[in-house]
């Protein structure tokens, strides 16, 4: 195909001047000039499959000579007659843009990936704390195993290694699967961006398995205690910590609630974009109603957040006051396991609870608390024994009260 930039000087009338090479040819430039001659612009002109073609190869000061470009044209002209290889300059071009691209690609490691592209996205989407807990993991575990790796040469060896690290130092099993959840979510990214090729390597590891979910639930005389002391040291960690206890909302979600989600009329909450990923609605008991009015009526205004940093702006972290409570209370008192160990998290734990001794079914309870999945209400179900025993205790009294004598399906 003839190039613009040749129509145009063919227009012009420009000069083209013939070579020793058949099939080359050059202009002048009319001013710029290489070493005492004027720079020479290279063209090749050649049939194929019963075409002229007319392609540009490139100046003299780029490195360009009659001879390189005959070169070039011989190549052309041999690819045309084989049928294989790039059939013009701009097939050549491109295929050699696409083996720089690729060269590119393999080179890349996985710090650079991580550092440039992964972090920066993470610290724009997720909270402080997680940015904070996935640069330790990077620094002390990941980056000393792969993180000079390029992308597509990592293995799922390498991840036993980091694991075996991981063991070696006494790292919890649930530690060492946040760190391989970490190295997972980058190699998804760098699949997305087309900059590996999958399947994912993390897809590849037993990754270890451990109950971490935490049991501990409050008393209702350790609730009280808790938020009587929490509303002597910091009012808005009260009504934070009432909010939690009361409705069962994440740190985060009420972190991200605003008044424009509050409807104290209707007594419900719009819970935005959760960590399950869908909206959900919660519902207000008299004292967290209560609680919200009062901060209403001194916020003063009908929008923002409802919990505000000192700067004013939104939370990003429960504050460290919470555990000096907890300490004080000596809950946390000779207790070993993490997940025996109270935290801002015992309290939507505790919500659940409470309303599972209460008789509430488990298919509510997690309708309430925003889970996916019957499974993840599931470890409550123990506290529920005394409603299925009554269950039982009603079925057994609904059979003593049949005539003797008479055959009842009790299934159908």
């Amino acid at each position: 195909m003839v190039q613009e930039w040749y129509i145009l000087h063919l227009e012009e009338k420009v000069k083209w001047y013939r070579t020793n090479f058949p099939g080359v040819r050059y202009r002048l430039h009319p001013t710029r000039k290489h070493g005492v001659k004027f720079d020479q612009y290279f063209v090749l002109h050649y049939k194929a499959n019963g075409r002229g073609y007319s392609e540009a190869v490139g100046w003299a000061s780029e490195g360009i000579t009659a001879r390189k470009a005959a070169g070039y044209l011989a190549q052309l002209k041999e690819a045309n007659r084989t049928g294989s290889g790039p059939q013009s300059l701009r097939e050549q071009r491109e295929q050699n843009r696409l083996e720089r691209e690729q060269v590119e690609k393999d080179s890349i490691t996985f710090e650079q990936f991580f550092q440039q592209t992964y972090f920066p996205l993470a610290q724009a989407n997720k909270s402080l704390r997680s940015c904070n807990t996935e640069s330790g993991l990077f620094r002390w575990w990941i980056a000393p195993v792969i993180g000079d790796k390029p992308l597509n040469k990592i293995s799922p060896l390498h991840l036993e290694r980091i694991k075996k690290n991981m063991a070696d130092a006494g790292k919890s099993p649930r530690t060492v699967h946040y760190c391989l959840a970490v190295v997972r979510q980058v190699f998804n990214l760098a699949i997305i961006l087309n900059l590996c090729e999958g399947p994912n390597p993390v897809s590849k590891v037993k990754l270890p398995t451990e109950d971490n979910r935490r049991v501990r639930f409050l008393s209702r005389d350790e609730a009280d205690k808790l938020l009587q002391e929490l509303a002597e040291t910091s009012p808005q960690l009260h009504d934070m910590a009432l909010l939690s206890l009361h409705c069962g909302l994440r740190a985060g979600e009420i972190f991200n609630l605003t008044w424009t989600d509050v409807d104290l009329e209707r007594g419900t909450l719009f819970l935005r974009d959760t960590k399950s990923g869908r909206n959900r609605t919660a519902f207000m008991t008299g004292a967290v109603k209560n609680m919200l009015a009062a901060r209403k009526k001194a916020d003063g205004t009908d929008t923002g957040f409802v919990f505000k940093a000192t700067t004013g702006g939104k939370i990003e972290e429960i504050s460290n006051a919470f555990t000096k409570v907890v300490n004080r209370l000596g809950f946390n008192a000779k207790v070993t396991d993490p997940r025996d160990r109270v935290c801002f998290h015992t309290l939507r734990h505790t919500f659940a609870s409470w309303l599972v001794e209460a008789g509430v079914d488990l298919y509510t309870v997690k309708t309430l608390l925003g889970h996916q999945t019957l499974a993840m209400a599931e470890r409550y179900s123990h506290l529920s024994q005394g409603a299925l025993q009554q269950a039982v205790a009603k079925l057994s009294q609904s059979i003593n009260e049949i005539p003797a004598g008479k055959v009842v399906a009790l299934t159908r």
